[in-house]
């Protein structure tokens, strides 16, 4: 942006401002997900203990006793990913995305979208496609073992931040940001259903709206592992 701003010869003309506004854009859209998503994937866990136990187990073999968690331990962590991609198929942070609107006619498999149409792309359905998941509605983290399928935009049955250039610009920001403070969770501490909850017991519903989060707070009980 600063080399765009500085070249004379742009067509894009960017202002100290706008630069400002869209690096604010960035983290607050960033934050956002970063939270909803977080309380989601915890959510799972505690639903399915034994995923929760082999992502434990993943994050404290690789890392030292009581280290520092940082950028370069989360390459390691495939299957914590794994973790956070199927959470974010079942859970898309914005379920209908960012509207489109169609510039010319299109046909889409014998549908006719006219010029001006305003296009909602339903991320929630594609992840829980029967054609292109198996068993889609459940909690598998192990379907993204040995599985190039990403959520940057390349995989059209995998787009929970969007494609092309109306892809979440935060995106990068927020995977990061989750990534480390859900290492950091599992690292050190242990964590349970509060008494007399258990995991058939767990509310998984949604409240619905320009993103999804859980209709009811998540309670869990933490224990600090190292103590």
């Amino acid at each position: 942006m600063l080399q765009v701003q500085k070249d004379s010869n742009s067509d894009i003309h960017l202002t100290r401002d706008n630069v400002k506004a869209i690096i604010l854009d960035m983290f607050s859209g960033g934050t956002d997900t970063t939270a909803l998503t977080l309380e989601w994937v915890m959510a799972e866990l505690a639903k399915h203990p034994n995923v929760m136990k082999k992502a434990q187990g993943e994050v404290r073999r690789v890392l030292d006793v009581k280290a520092n968690i940082s950028e370069e331990h989360l390459y390691q962590l495939s299957y914590m990913k794994s973790i956070i991609k199927e959470t974010l198929r079942l859970h898309p942070p914005s379920p209908l995305l960012v509207p489109r609107e169609s510039t010319k006619n299109v046909m889409i498999q014998n549908f006719h979208i006219p010029p001006k149409t305003r296009v909602f792309i339903n991320a929630y359905a594609i992840g829980r496609d029967p054609t292109s998941w198996e068993n889609p509605e459940e909690f598998l983290p192990e379907r993204f073992a040995n599985n190039s399928i990403d959520f940057k935009g390349q995989d059209f049955q995998f787009i929970p931040f969007g494609a092309g250039r109306r892809g979440c610009p935060g995106l990068s920001f927020a995977i990061t940001s989750l990534e480390l403070a859900l290492a950091n969770l599992l690292y050190w501490f242990d964590w349970k259903l509060p008494q007399g909850v258990t995991e058939e017991d767990l509310d998984m519903s949604e409240a619905f709206g320009l993103t999804v989060h859980k209709k009811l707070p998540l309670y869990l009980v933490p224990k600090h592992h190292f103590s």
